[in-house]
């Protein structure tokens, strides 16, 4: 616990003319206009360092490129092994264990010790492992590298410790399992086969022992050599040599007959009493031609022969169909008896596996389900139904359904949230799955002292959102919401939509979730944004709809030499962004061909449509291109349903829009929202003469785009409306008449008004400033992307982008500047326009990473996705700093970057974007008061903007009145862009916004009790005491973090989070009762910092950026934990709280259940009299070092592991363990010193009442005579 204790008033408050120009920093920026009044507050911090620690907690999904399946038929688990050395563990619903090789290398083959708890791995980096699994976290015990032959195959026959191991030069070594160690028995491959083979017979593809006795070892080579070695006599008894390459083999249960599959699509079924030619041999799906030969199949890479006793024998394989037929789906072929059924797979098949009932192989084994591994699925079909359905999945395996594209993580939800959608969402399931239970049903799991609401949700390619349930380290699916049901169903080939629409118009990008008010807000990647309300109810219902235009540059063209005298000139078009309803004309006069361009790639549906319970659209937003281009990407939202407001921003400016009254209120530039707080120095520019088209590059590619050096742009803003810091609030009042328009600094339009176009618009003072663009050729070409690397969107900073997503154009190109253009005082580092949305053909690459930190900076890493040369606008904060203005400034204070860039660099841009919202109660001006409803805009040139609004309080007045906004009264900067506001009272507590509670406006009204809005508002001004100090803003950018007091806007704390790199997610969440800022940055460091003092508290070099999916998925939530799409499969989430940590092991599922093995089933008298027993002999004899002798040291090497974690606790004793342990044994003593003392007493006085007992009756019989007994 730490007391601060800061001087807040009078010290940073600084003069209009130093604020105008640089506005407080620092503690110690500004000048002092009067004599300071020190107040003081208390903040007391909780959160020390010993309350945080970063650990993985589990991973949901299907793994990631799967190889290899193994199950243990006693434990029933089941083991997935991945290409990038992983291995997933699955037991019952809520047993799922996930555990990774530090090698990275892929697993080959896995091996189960069955119903021993442990798993062998066979690993491409020819290293077999031991895992222990006999514990929650499982480690390995043993690991065996073999240095001169690759591993192909193993096989470990049950209740055995003795492992085969196949190699690629056709040897076969064993391992024993105990020790890990190499035996000195080897079967050569120049043995196993004849001498007078001339050929080597390739690589070990099969080992199995015989079911009818355990000294005969069946090895399969992949020429078509097949061997059945006598490991007692060593040598072999037969030797079959087929012409097909062999692929598996299956023994039937009596040991008589195996069956192998082949190359050539067929499988030979061989009998051991005569083996010089199979004794049937059939290619199930090769048909008979017109000339009489085979057709030619495909390989069958895997066959199980499978017996049972009441009907004909299962053979289950895959492959094998005919090559006559292309595009056909990979097929998991069963014949049973005559019957043969051929199911079609949506993946190609992995592996599969029968499950059976008894774990030997000597027995008959009743297969009752097959497991099929496909390489982005997981199935179990049930073999007892004749239709052979399967089971429904209870593990999140359908994430990656369609490719996940945002996430969004929400801990201590309402209780009564998560029930309601799952009732929701389960009338929404698939039927027709197999009525039996799961049969993967191993180990045992408990729900956990420490459960509280989760919830996860993810957006994907296709436009579908999915909620799911993340309480108790568990997943599982809630509710499924489709977003392409609001568009009508887009039409290839016509027009020009038809070239802007891409193979996923609607592409979730972000995701705002009210969970009190159940309002959902989606933004897609066509620059779309749906709003959703939540009911019970089925409704009829018509979807409202507006079109906004947001758009830096003006419309239309003046000749400098017309107004090149009046700096306050009127142009015949709109200088700010516009937005109108669907039903209207847009506002730009005689543009007929500019408006066809301008339509949405997507319609909504104008029609009656109904819709189920659940979520149900209310809104669509759409935002229009301009010119021909399309829309610029949506980089920030935010909802607040207690004003009825939503607020969007892109790269061009900023939109509010009230969904209660289905008005635009606020549509503008970002420049435009400075007013005359604008931090930065403007430079006039000169109207522009004639207006030229930027279609040809809107949809060029990103590298293509800046591959010419010699392009130059020179960029720059119009300020079209500069506000003034006073009282005045704008009238944003709809007009009541065509002829009464009045758009100060937006155009808000009535729906069933026409609008007028402006005429003019005056500012206090003009900055006109040319941009141009030079030696740009060529005709603009569509960026198309194979479908494979659409599998995810980049994202930087938590936007996420189209495939197709264009750099922000800067406008329109312009005649050359004359000689009375701007002049540049200092030229700095290039910059290009902005690129938070990265093009998705960079997401399934893995980057490299320099060092063991990962990407140094943004330039270092978009440098290597794009090549070209990257500009971060907070660079010239470090090494030689550059500015606009001649005085020189700190370095804590020099921010001027200024907008107006006539820089003769393609790489320069000053385009600001809007990259964070946030509504709550704050002050908007330093002489505030009272605390007001605002909007807190950040940018990505670092600045924090509050505007505050007038917001209508009573219900019939909110519906009818316009909310109105002020001038923004509040200039925050910081380095870098702005990524995370948030706010505090001045006891450190978290302020949430407010919102409106939930109701349902599909229930039936009561005529008594109308239903009205009940809000909740949790503002700062609650009590006089925290009235009078006021609140705290924490304000996070990509290099820093600053608390600053409000309404005076002092800055109380500032820390630099990072120098050499850049933060890529930020987050205020709370900890241990507490709050925190954590932070993730591209060198891979995770950090926590307290609040307010901004102390750090944690800094762990977690996961270095290797790929953008990490930085787009990236996000934390209450509670210490967070989340990432580790893979396109899987989401891995970890904790960063000590407390959590340390009962994690109570949370996870139990894998080894110790269970006793079933007995041999009795064969009877006449099957074991005629031999049908199966031979056991001794292993240990025969592969001892005694007899077998010791392998030779060079041929595998021995590394011990770790005993995990749970084995390093108990071997760590150290003084405080001991402590603990003797204070435990103390405790034990005297526990059992008092259950002594108390079985004392009771004895004592039981003897005393026997005693007594005893004179009694000797005073009874004293005086009786022996004959009166």
């Amino acid at each position: 616990m730490r007391k601060f204790r800061k001087v807040l008033d009078g010290l940073t408050t600084s003069s209009p003319a130093s604020t105008l120009g640089s506005p407080s920093c620092g503690s110690g920026a500004g000048t002092p206009t009067a004599a300071p009044t020190p107040k003081e507050i208390d903040v007391q911090e909780t959160l020390q360092s010993e309350n945080f620690q970063l650990c993985k907690t589990v991973r949901h999904g299907f793994p990631n490129q799967p190889t290899a399946l193994a199950f243990d038929p006693v434990q029933k688990l089941l083991a997935i092994g991945s290409r990038s050395g992983g291995v997933r563990i699955l037991g019952r619903p809520g047993v799922d264990c996930y555990c990774q090789h530090d090698s990275g290398a892929a697993v080959l083959q896995l091996q189960f010790l069955i119903n021993e708890g442990a798993l062998v791995t066979a690993c491409a980096d020819d290293t077999l492992h031991l895992w222990n699994l006999r514990q929650r976290r499982p480690a390995i015990l043993h690991s065996l590298k073999f240095n001169r032959e690759r591993i192909t195959f193993c096989h470990l026959p049950f209740q055995s410790k003795w492992l085969y191991v196949g190699t690629e030069r056709g040897n076969t070594h064993i391992v024993n399992i105990e020790s890990f160690i190499l035996s000195g028995y080897v079967i050569m491959w120049n043995k196993a086969i004849e001498l007078a083979t001339k050929t080597h017979p390739g690589p070990v593809v099969h080992l199995s022992d015989s079911p009818k006795d355990e000294g005969k070892l069946l090895i399969g080579f992949e020429s078509g050599t097949i061997v059945q070695w006598d490991l007692r006599g060593k040598k072999a008894d037969f030797r079959i040599y087929y012409d097909e390459a062999i692929h598996s083999a299956s023994w039937h249960h009596e040991g008589k007959q195996f069956m192998c599959s082949h190359s050539d699509g067929s499988l030979t079924l061989w009998n051991l009493r005569n083996t010089t030619k199979p004794f049937q041999v059939t290619f199930p799906h090769g048909k008979i031609q017109k000339d009489g030969r085979k057709e030619s199949c495909k390989p069958i890479l895997k066959v199980e022969y499978k017996t049972t006793r009441n009907s004909e024998p299962f053979v289950i394989f895959s492959g094998g169909l005919s090559y006559d037929k292309a595009g056909r789906r990979p097929t998991l072929t069963i014949m049973h008896g005559k019957a043969i059924t051929v199911l079609e797979m949506d993946y190609p098949i992995v592996e599969f596996m029968a499950l059976c009932e008894t774990p030997y192989i000597n027995e008959v084994q009743e297969p009752y389900a097959v497991v099929v591994l496909l390489e982005k699925d997981l199935i179990v079909v049930d073999l007892t139904q004749n239709s052979f359905p399967i089971f429904e999945n209870p593990y999140p395996m359908d994430i990656h359904e369609s490719p996940v594209t945002c996430t969004a993580y929400f801990a201590d939800c309402p209780p009564d949230i998560i029930p309601i959608l799952y009732s929701i969402g389960a009338k929404h399931k698939k039927t027709g799955y197999s009525h039996k239970e799961w049969p993967i049903s191993g180990g045992t799991w408990t729900l956990g002292s420490h459960t509280y609401p989760e919830i996860i949700i993810t957006g994907h390619a296709d436009g579908t959102i999915k909620f799911w349930d993340a309480s108790a380290i568990t997943l599982q699916m809630l509710y499924k919401l489709k977003t392409s049901k609001v568009f009508e169903k887009p039409k290839p080939g016509e027009g020009r939509a038809a070239e802007l629409v891409e193979e996923d118009p609607f592409a979730v990008q972000m995701v705002s979730w009210c969970p009190q008010s159940r309002m959902f807000c989606v933004v897609g990647i066509s620059a779309h944004i749906i709003l959703y309300h939540f009911s019970k109810y089925e409704a009829n219902t018509q979807i409202e709809s507006l079109e906004v235009r947001l758009q830096c540059e003006s419309e239309d063209v003046i000749s400098p030499s017309e107004n090149e005298n009046d700096p306050c000139f009127s142009e015949s078009g709109s200088h700010s962004p516009q937005a109108h309803h669907q039903q209207s004309v847009s506002p730009v006069s005689g543009t007929t061909e500019g408006n066809k361009h301008s339509i949405p790639c997507l319609k909504v549906k104008d029609r009656m449509v109904r819709v189920p319970p659940g979520y149900q659209a209310e809104l669509v937003i759409q935002l229009q291109g301009i010119d021909g281009e399309p829309p610029q990407q949506i980089t920030s939202l935010d909802i607040n349903s207690a004003y009825g407001l939503l607020a969007f921003g892109n790269c061009n400016g900023l939109a509010v829009v009230d969904y209660l009254q289905k008005t635009v209120l606020l549509c503008m530039s970002t420049l435009d929202l400075y007013g005359a707080a604008d931090p930065y120095q403007r430079l006039t520019r000169s109207p522009r003469r004639h207006r030229q088209s930027t279609s040809e590059f809107c949809m060029r590619g990103l590298s293509n785009f800046y591959s010419d050096s010699k392009k130059r742009i020179r960029t720059s803003y119009q300020s079209l409306t500069e506000l003034s810091d006073n009282q005045q609030s704008f009238d944003m009042e709809r007009s009541k008449s065509p002829t009464s328009v009045h758009y100060p600094t937006s155009l808000h339009n009535d729906p069933r008004i026409l609008p007028e176009p402006v005429a003019s618009l005056r500012a206090s003072h003009c900055s006109p400033v040319f941009y141009l663009l030079d030696n740009v050729k060529g005709p603009g070409r569509k960026l198309s992307l194979p479908t494979d690397l659409k599998t995810d969107l980049d994202h930087v900073n938590g936007h996420c982008t189209s495939p197709t997503s264009q750099p922000c154009s800067a406008g329109k190109p312009r005649a050359q500047m004359g000689a009375e253009g701007p002049r540049l005082t200092r030229r700095g580092p290039g910059r290009p326009p902005f690129r938070k949305a990265q093009s998705a053909a960079c997401m399934e690459i893995s980057l490299p990473v320099s060092h063991t930190e990962g990407y140094a900076s943004r330039r270092a890493m978009l440098q290597q996705l794009h090549g070209v040369t990257m500009y971060s606008h907070d660079e010239h904060h470090t090494g030689a700093p550059y500015c606009w203005s001649e005085k020189a400034e700190s370095r804590e204070n020099s921010f001027s970057r200024s907008r107006s860039s006539s820089v003769s660099s393609i790489d320069r841009d000053t385009k600001e974007a809007v990259t964070t919202l946030q509504f709550g109660e704050s002050y908007g001006r330093k002489s505030d008061a009272l605390t007001t409803p605002c909007l807190w805009v950040g940018t990505s040139l670092g600045i924090a903007l509050v505007i505050p609004m007038s917001i209508p309080t009573d219900q019939e007045e909110r519906m009818e009145e316009p909310v109105t906004f002020g001038p923004s009264g509040a200039v925050l900067m910081l380095k870098g862009s702005v990524l995370r506001l948030s706010f505090l009272d001045c006891s450190g507590t978290l302020i949430q916004s407010p919102y409106e509670v939930w109701r349902d406006i599909n229930a039936a009204e009561d005529p008594d009790r109308p239903r009205k809005r009940k809000l909740v508002h949790f503002s700062p001004s609650s009590s006089q005491e925290t009235y009078a100090d006021g609140h705290l803003a924490v304000v996070c950018s990509e290099r820093q973090a600053k608390v600053f007091l409000m309404p005076s806007q002092s800055c109380l704390f500032v820390h630099n989070i990072t120098e050499s790199s850049f933060v890529l997610r930020a987050d205020v969440v709370s900890v241990c009762n507490s709050v925190c800022l954590a932070c993730f940055c591209a060198n891979g460091h995770v950090m926590t910092l307290s609040l307010p003092s901004l102390r750090p508290l944690m800094d762990v070099n977690y996961l270095p950026l290797t790929d953008m999916r990490i930085a787009r998925t990236f996000c934390f939530t209450n509670g210490g934990q967070a989340l990432y799409l580790s893979s396109p499969t899987e989401i891995q989430r970890i904790t960063y709280s000590q407390e959590m940590c340390d009962n994690l092991q109570d949370m996870l599922g139990e894998l080894f259940i110790p269970i006793e093995t079933p007995e041999v089933q009795n064969r009877g008298f006449l099957k074991g009299f005629f031999g049908g027993n199966a031979t056991t002999f001794d292993r240990e004899e025969l592969f001892g070092e005694a007899s077998a002798g010791k392998a030779s040291r060079s041929l595998a090497q021995h590394i011990p592991g770790q005993a995990g974690m749970e084995g390093m606790k108990v071997a760590a004793g150290g003084v405080v363990g001991e402590l603990a342990r003797a204070r435990i044994a103390l405790d034990e003593r005297g526990q059992r010193l008092g259950e002594l003392e108390e079985r004392t007493a009771l004895m004592m006085t039981s003897a005393e009442s026997f005693s007594k007992h005893a004179h009694e009756l000797m005073l009874k019989c004293k005086d009786k005579k022996w004959y009166q007994f």
